[in-house]
């Protein structure tokens, strides 16, 4: 009987690490994300393969890995593995680092410009093909953006993309993050604002190439509407940046004859869409600007700006900020806003 049972045992243990090493279950569907560290041990990377549910048994996948002479060959990297992967699918993918996530990070103030060339290196696909997503139709009618791409809707974070992810599936999930951080009071202020999603996303894209001190947003998206509802000229230098074949780091009085829509200094009111990708902040300082009387502002050395309602006293500011600088010996942008 004792014989019995020691084989039925020995059956059932042989059966379970079978189905472990096997691996089995839903295949679509797909494992938490898993950190292997530069350096990191095949016991260490074991311990989170076994924290994440990916094996089941430590002890038995490092034996397995050692039967297979590769527990010294793994990859760093983050990892997502389908549910249920046999452990031989987990140490290849471990070994040749198939299944490593694609991190892309896209920064604030990022346009398509930026962002094609980073977003294709990450996924290992060409430009074009990126380009080609970000000017889909499809995408741009169910965002209602009347532009000829999606410039301003890619939000900016950092993403984790699975290996082998197309461009437009990875173009899809960061307009994805875009509609999950645009908050349904932001409609509310679209409406009482008597403006347009598209106006709103274009003005906070402004706000983010503007602002160097999160405290100005709110004034600096005051100015501009104050511009706006006077039928004032913007006078954006981001705009005219937006708008130059190259991008160049500081606007000079030539570069304000270039002949576009996004050149403010010729056209009144917004541009025809956002010149970069705004952050959260920026799209609620949008719509919610100050309230304050000020039409113009100019950079101070520190990066913050000075704000005035008149011309005349724009004028003294730059003149004042103009001499600090001198006094300091510290260069000054020149304002080309009148």
């Amino acid at each position: 009987m004792k014989r019995i049972l020691l084989i039925t045992a020995l059956v059932v243990a042989a059966w379970f690490a079978y189905r472990e090493i096997e691996g089995g279950g839903d295949a679509s569907a797909a494992s938490d994300r898993v950190v292997i560290p530069k350096g990191a041990s095949m016991r260490a990377a074991a311990e989170s393969l076994s924290v994440h549910d990916v094996i089941g048994s430590q002890r038995l996948f490092r034996w397995y890995t050692a039967a297979a002479g590769r527990e010294r060959t793994i990859k760093p990297g983050t990892y997502q593995f389908p549910s249920g992967a046999g452990y031989g699918y987990v140490l290849d993918a471990l070994v040749t680092g198939r299944g490593i996530m694609r991190t892309v990070v896209i920064p604030e103030g990022f346009d398509l410009r930026d962002i094609v060339p980073v977003l294709a290196k990450a996924l290992s696909v060409p430009e074009d093909s990126v380009r080609v997503a970000v000017t889909d139709t499809t995408w741009r009618r169910t965002l209602n953006v009347p532009a000829p791409s999606l410039e301003g809707y890619l939000f900016p974070a950092t993403y984790a993309f699975a290996d082998g992810i197309t461009a437009r599936d990875a173009v899809k999930a960061m307009i994805e993050r875009f509609e999950s951080v645009w908050k349904p009071v932001w409609d509310e202020r679209v409406k009482a604002m008597a403006i347009s999603r598209h106006d709103a996303i274009t003005m906070a894209s402004i706000i983010e190439k503007e602002a160097r001190k999160p405290e100005e947003r709110a004034l600096i998206s005051a100015v501009y509407w104050n511009r706006v509802k006077k039928g004032m000229l913007l006078q954006a230098d981001p705009t005219v940046q937006y708008a130059l074949p190259q991008h160049v780091d500081r606007v000079f009085f030539k570069d304000l004859d270039v002949e576009s829509k996004y050149n403010t200094y010729k056209y009144v009111g917004l541009p025809p869409g956002p010149i970069a990708s705004p952050g959260e902040a920026s799209i609620a300082a949008a719509l919610a600007p100050a309230d304050v009387p000020y039409l113009f502002f100019v950079a101070r050395a520190d990066g913050g700006h000075e704000f005035r309602t008149t011309f005349a006293e724009h004028q003294q500011a730059i003149v004042e900020i103009k001499g600090a600088a001198r006094k300091a010996r510290v260069p000054v942008r020149e304002s080309r806003r009148p």
